[in-house]
């Protein structure tokens, strides 16, 4: 249990340290409780990014032999 949280506390602090401190970000209002969580935009990106990988699994999968077939040395 302490492993699970020393990662997720790890990529947190790291995800909240890339971005640049600005004087805008610290004058933005807060976000209203009815707003979703993700917005459209993380959406498009979360499944644009799923399409991705699922297809080059599914060539390294289904092609792999024939693709790498190339580099066996």
């Amino acid at each position: 249990m302490l492993w699970i949280n020393l990662i997720m506390d790890t990529l947190a602090s790291l995800a909240l340290a890339t971005e640049q401190p600005t004087e805008e970000l610290l004058k933005r209002e807060p976000y209203g409780r009815d707003e979703p969580l993700l917005s459209k935009i993380m959406w498009r990106n979360i499944i644009a990014h799923s399409c991705y990988q699922l297809t080059v699994t599914f060539i390294i999968l289904y092609l792999g032999k024939t693709v790498c077939i190339g580099w066996a040395v």
